[in-house]
C-alpha cells in the first residue's frame, strides 16, 4: 500500500520582523526615547529592548549595539523636526519664528537639553558614532534655510555658511542659558536673532524695491 503523501508543513508566520522598515522604526524610536531620558552613555540596550517590546537578544539580531542605533535615532529625530517645521509653515507662522517653534518642546525638557549638550560635546571626537551626524548638520540646515521661508543668502558681512554656523552656535548657547536660568525667554531671543540673520543688506533690500 502506498503511503499517503506527507503534507509539507507551511512556513511558520513570524510576527513583526526588525527587517521590515516599520519594525526598525519602532526600535529606533525606542532608542531615541531612551537616549533622550538617560543620555547616550547611560542608556542601556536592555532598556531600549524593553521599550520596543523585544528581548535583549532579539534586539541584538537587528542592531549590533548603541553605536549603530545612535545615528539612526538622530536621523529619525531630525525627520520629526522636518515634519514639525512643515506643519508650522502651513500655519503661516512668520519665518523667523519657525525654528523657535520647532525647538519649543525640547527647551521645555531640561533633562533632554543636558543630554543633547553632552552628546554634542562628545561627538566632537572624530571617533564618536554621532560625529558625522553633527558634522553634516550645518550643511543640512543651510539647505533648509536656503530653500525655505528664512533665506540665509550672503550679505556684506557674512556668508550664508557663516550665518548658519552662528545660528547653530546660538541655539546651543541658548540651551545652556535656559538651563542656568529657566525664567529667561531663550526662544524669544532666538526669534530676534533669526530676524537679524535673515535681514537683507541695505543694497540688496533697495534693489528689490
Amino acid at each position: 500500500m502506498t503511503s499517503p503523501p506527507t503534507a509539507t508543513p507551511s512556513p511558520r508566520r513570524r510576527g513583526k520582523s526588525a527587517s521590515t522598515p516599520a519594525r526598525r522604526a519602532e526600535i529606533v524610536e525606542a532608542a531615541l526615547a531612551s537616549f533622550a531620558e538617560h543620555g547616550y552613555e547611560r542608556a542601556s540596550l536592555r532598556d531600549i529592548a524593553s521599550r520596543a517590546g523585544l528581548t535583549h537578544a532579539a534586539l541584538l539580531r537587528h542592531f549590533s549595539g548603541k553605536e549603530e542605533l545612535l545615528p539612526a535615532a538622530l536621523a529619525q529625530r531630525e525627520e520629526h523636526e522636518e515634519d514639525l517645521a512643515s506643519r508650522i509653515m502651513t500655519a503661516n507662522v512668520p519665518g523667523e519664528q519657525i525654528l523657535s517653534a520647532v525647538l519649543a518642546d525640547e527647551f521645555s525638557n531640561s533633562e533632554f537639553q543636558r543630554n543633547w549638550l553632552a552628546l554634542a560635546v562628545a561627538a566632537t571626537n572624530p571617533e564618536h558614532p554621532a560625529h558625522e551626524f553633527f558634522l553634516g548638520r550645518r550643511e543640512r540646515m543651510r539647505s533648509r534655510f536656503t530653500d525655505g521661508p528664512l533665506p540665509t543668502s550672503d550679505s556684506e558681512l557674512l556668508t550664508a555658511d557663516e550665518k548658519v554656523t552662528l545660528v547653530l552656535a546660538m541655539v546651543d548657547g541658548l540651551r545652556i542659558q535656559a538651563l542656568l536660568d529657566p525664567s529667561r525667554d531663550a526662544l524669544g531671543l532666538l526669534t530676534t536673532f533669526m530676524r537679524l540673520v535673515a535681514a537683507q543688506p541695505p543694497a540688496a533690500a533697495s534693489s528689490l524695491s
